[in-house]
């Protein structure tokens, strides 16, 4: 019997060879947790049934369900689901794993108070795809309920290039082109190491896509914003004094959708 694949081989193969349970605990990665935590706390509600759909290996499934969350983590991988399943036998409060993806959820109407879609954004190339994954999400959404949907920005590998001199390199930039150009996302072949397939999203396509669907959006966030364009981010994140200074002025721009391009990954709030 052939299997039947739940998403693309070359994003399965990228996962089954990439680290996604150390990527938040190292480099940039660590603030990119931190902030997320804090963006979806913005929308958190006591003892709440959320949808963590995309939840990779479930370190926010894990974080959401010692809040006293009813919690079900929806992943394509069989790697990351082995490694969620472990870490929810850990809990006393446990998450449910299961298997699936976005655009068919295994799950009734009207069911979530808050559902996070953080992979499917990035991996469905077809604007015809992540609107069904965004309608898919709405079905099992309560009335009044929240999506929280992540995605990462047409400009990210443009800003990144630019800065550690990438750019320069014929694939890379043929790439950033693509990107800025159309939100497709191909790694070159000389470029094994960066992120599989993938749509990058310009905030507007963004928002638009959501509009599409009938939800109200409450807001739009920039996840890591502009600060991490700091010669010595790294080190001023970690000395508290600058650190303070640069949140800060995370916070006063957060918001602006103007400056949404500067920062690699975006949220938007929607509500049903």
């Amino acid at each position: 019997m052939k299997k039947h694949n739940l998403i693309s081989s070359a994003i399965e193969l990228f996962y089954n060879k990439a680290s996604e349970e150390d990527r938040l605990s190292k480099g940039m990665g660590v603030f990119e947790f931190e902030r997320i935590k804090y963006l979806i706390s913005l929308y958190l509600k006591n003892s709440s049934t959320i949808l963590d759909i995309g939840g990779g290996t479930g370190k926010y499934s894990e974080w959401l369900s010692k809040l006293n969350h009813n919690v079900y983590l929806v992943e394509p991988v069989d790697k990351h689901l082995k490694i969620a399943q472990n870490r929810s036998q850990k809990l006393k409060n446990k998450f449910k794993v299961i298997k699936g993806e976005a655009r068919n959820l295994d799950f009734p109407n009207n069911f979530a108070d808050l559902i996070i879609l953080h992979g499917p954004l990035y991996h469905l190339q077809n604007a015809e795809d992540r609107i069904l994954a965004i309608n898919e999400a709405k079905r099992v959404l309560k009335k009044n309920g929240i999506i929280l949907g992540f995605s990462i920005n047409s400009t990210a590998s443009t800003l990144v290039g630019l800065l550690n001199g990438l750019i320069y390199k014929p694939t890379f930039f043929d790439m950033c082109k693509s990107e800025l150009k159309s939100g497709i996302h191909t790694p070159p072949e000389d470029f094994p190491w960066l992120l599989a397939e993938a749509f990058y999203h310009k905030p507007t396509i963004l928002k638009d896509e959501f509009l599409q669907c009938n939800f109200k959006i409450d807001k739009m966030f920039a996840v890591e914003g502009f600060i991490w364009l700091d010669k010595d981010y790294y080190s001023n994140m970690l000395n508290p004094k600058r650190r303070s200074v640069l949140n800060d002025l995370l916070m006063a721009t957060e918001n602006d959708e103007t400056l949404l391009p500067f920062s690699p990954h975006m949220m938007i709030a929607a509500i049903k």
